[in-house]
């Protein structure tokens, strides 16, 4: 009872201090609460304006871009893959053209023990836009079904996997950053139907001294669903060990080949870089 009137008194106190300061208060128990300043706006600090005008603005102009309708994209988009080709792809092993199965329905298979592909250009802050599915007829169970992973930066997983009727482990099924964050929820459409990721990436940011000084974040739409809300990467999505932080730049956007053979497909993959 102590330590909550303690808790309260120090709730109290806090609210009455200047949100301009920083605050230390002993509690009780020896140890030291502290308190960081309450945010404040200087923009919408002193007198306060009497007409909507003086809150009003109209420089700069909001680029215009055109959204994307059926079986096109955004009109600032980079087509990644339309069907046509594999030219924006190369193996992640030695760089050689991309040796994954292009299909009659404008869409591309992982071709089994081929390796990972990735994108030639590399990327930085995206939003990024993907279709896959799981084929049929099913095999397999676990982490060995339809397994495969859209990674950004070419080191940070969003897992790819058929999880209909399919329990694992949840911080690695679909829609999962792998090994890292569960999914707020399983939005998969019927196996050998087409799912839809709608992925936001920022990339973190390092010093130069290679120390990590602003983790990246992810957010990730799966057939229209929040799954993943600005989750915080905590570094690299490894199968075995903790996640590390080796320093970067920009990097590729990279396909998994789980070794499987998990015949996932892709179609209609764009990015707008942010």
């Amino acid at each position: 009872m102590k330590n909550r009137y303690s808790l309260l008194l120090l709730v109290a106190s806090l609210g009455v201090i200047s949100c301009q300061e920083k605050v230390t208060v002993a509690t009780d128990g020896g140890l030291e609460a502290v308190k960081d300043s309450v945010i404040v706006y200087e923009e919408y600090m002193g007198e306060e304006p009497t007409t909507p005008e003086e809150t009003e603005f109209y420089e700069p102009k909001v680029a215009v871009v055109n959204p994307a309708t059926a079986n096109s994209v955004p009109s600032d988009a980079i087509v990644l893959f339309n069907g046509d080709n594999l030219d924006n792809w190369i193996s992640t092993k030695d760089s050689t053209a991309a040796k994954w199965h292009l299909n009659k329905d404008a869409s591309m298979t992982v071709n089994d023990k081929t390796g990972n592909i990735q994108t030639k250009q590399n990327f930085g802050d995206v939003q990024l836009h993907i279709e896959w599915k799981s084929p049929l007829p099913v095999q397999r169970e676990g982490q060995n079904r339809a397994n495969s992973g859209v990674f950004l930066n070419g080191i940070y997983e969003v897992q790819i996997l058929d999880q209909n009727d399919n329990p694992t482990y949840v911080n690695g099924q679909v829609g999962s950053i792998y090994k890292q964050h569960v999914p707020l929820a399983m939005a998969s459409v019927p196996t050998g139907e087409w799912n839809t990721y709608d992925i936001i990436y920022h990339a973190p940011e390092f010093n130069v001294d290679g120390g990590k000084i602003k983790s990246g974040d992810i957010t990730v739409i799966h057939n229209g669903i929040l799954v993943q809300d600005h989750v915080e990467l905590k570094g690299t999505t490894p199968y075995v060990g903790w996640p590390k932080n080796p320093a970067h730049g920009k990097g590729p956007l990279m396909l998994q080949d789980h070794g499987d053979d998990s015949r996932v497909s892709f179609r209609n993959i764009w990015v707008r870089e942010l």
